[in-house]
């Protein structure tokens, strides 16, 4: 199910990215948003309460979570004209909850794929980093942010996604 979830939050990512870039209009970008989003809370429903859930499943769980939260606020935030301040608080805590994440991540890395999704959790924890930035501090970021989330659509969602699905990763 990750090669799943990564292949579409990489198409989120990039599309977000473009969205911020000026590429694609307000109303439109709404659409990925609550797809994926969508994908992603069955993902983590599955996870969470399906055969075999444990604690590591939860916890995995509550981590996709706040991909499919983010989400659905942005896209909420198309139509309700939110200044998207309550989204730049929720990704400092998000960027916040990456690093210890990222770090267990690292430390626990026996494979390649290992080491490459902890360092996904790290560029992801960055990108909500810059999503508080612009949103809670006005920073005039919204290329850089647009930039750096088309770069890490590929990276770390399109790309490994697509080579678990392949079944060329493990």
């Amino acid at each position: 199910m990750l090669g799943l979830a990564l292949f579409y939050v990489g198409a989120v990512l990039c599309l977000n990215g473009l969205w911020l870039l000026g590429r694609i209009g307000d109303n439109e970008i709404a659409v990925i948003d609550i797809f994926v989003g969508g994908i992603t809370l069955l993902v983590s429903l599955y996870l969470a309460f399906g055969p075999g859930s444990d604690a590591g499943s939860i916890k995995a769980a509550a981590l996709t979570l706040m991909f499919t939260f983010t989400y659905f606020w942005v896209a909420m935030n198309r139509y309700n004209g939110a200044d998207g301040r309550g989204l730049g608080w929720f990704s400092l805590f998000v960027a916040i909850t990456a690093v210890p994440v990222t770090i267990q991540t690292l430390s626990g890395a026996t494979t390649i794929w290992g080491t490459w999704f902890g360092l996904c959790w790290a560029a992801w924890g960055v990108l909500w980093f810059l999503f508080f930035l612009l949103l809670v501090g006005k920073k005039p970021i919204a290329k850089l942010a647009g930039a750096v989330a088309v770069a890490e659509g590929v990276l770390t969602g399109w790309l490994p996604g697509y080579l678990l699905l392949d079944g060329l990763m493990k």
